[in-house]
């Protein structure tokens, strides 16, 4: 729920904002500024939700699988996918890629069955021109990383260079998925990389974000990389080496349970929380 509430709420404010205007009037920042927080909004929003419907379910002895695995620190689009909404992808692999055949006839017709299934799944969040061609954005980028030549030099590359990449190319495909229009997808993108030019009324970064935005941005970037799970791993060895095993579980009871009233409160001051993926 604090996921929701206090990470994706917030930051998708300064999303509409900014996608709500032509990006020919935003600087080159501004509409950096604009991907980046969607990615953070999207993945926030869902995977909070996900989390609901799994820890809801638990209640009732029902146990959902994890739905996403910090998607953002992969290392390729093979990777994202084996991180990000992991039920769907399961499920188009095992019902759509895996009858087509998958990569047992050939490169030709693997490229085309990891198209094929992108389309599919692009074309399932809606039918619109921006949904098919981030679909098959990722099916281009899945079939350019099976390609020997490429994945021997990905294999070779640094980790943080490979997860630039990746986050990189996902970051493209959000502006695809969440532009209105393909037209204002071809604008937000050439804005982005510089090949379209800034209009007479350029607006600052300022104008959309403040101090402590930046910062939530920032910390909401942290935390989508694995280093709550690696907290949660030793904070139980550190406060049994001080022997304060008690006070370790009353500081991780209070935590959660401050956690959920700070949510319940702003959840009963704000009671428009719709769920992004709601509308798919």
């Amino acid at each position: 729920m604090a996921k929701k509430l206090f990470i994706a709420n917030p930051i998708g404010v300064v999303v509409d904002q900014i996608f709500a205007l032509p990006s020919s009037n935003l600087s080159v920042p501004a509409v950096w500024l604009g991907a980046v927080s969607y990615a953070l909004q999207i993945y926030f929003d869902f995977s909070g939700y996900s989390d609901m419907a799994i820890g809801i379910g638990r209640i009732f002895g029902f146990r959902f699988p994890e739905n996403f695995n910090y998607p953002y620190s992969a290392i390729s689009i093979q990777d994202f996918w084996r991180r990000w909404h992991m039920t769907l992808s399961a499920w188009f692999r095992d019902y759509v890629y895996i009858p087509l055949g998958g990569n047992r006839f050939g490169a030709w017709k693997t490229a085309r069955n990891l198209w094929l299934v992108f389309f599919l799944c692009g074309a399932w969040h809606g039918a619109s021109w921006t949904f098919i061609l981030w679909g098959m954005w990722h099916g281009l980028f899945l079939w350019f990383e099976r390609l020997k030549g490429v994945n021997h030099v990905l294999l070779r590359c640094p980790r943080v260079f490979r997860t630039a990449y990746a986050a990189l190319v996902v970051l493209v495909g959000w502006v695809l998925f969440r532009a209105d229009s393909l037209q204002q997808a071809l604008a937000y993108l050439g804005r982005m990389f510089g090949i379209v030019g800034a209009g007479s009324q350029l607006l600052p970064l300022t104008q959309f974000t403040s101090t402590p935005m930046l910062i939530l941005i920032v910390a909401a970037s942290i935390l989508s990389f694995p280093l709550w799970p690696a907290i949660k791993a030793v904070w139980p060895h550190i406060m049994q080496t001080r022997g304060r095993t008690a006070l370790g579980d009353v500081l991780s009871a209070g935590y959660v349970g401050t956690v959920m009233v700070l949510s319940l409160a702003t959840m009963a001051a704000n009671q428009q929380n719709p769920f992004l993926y709601f509308r798919f």
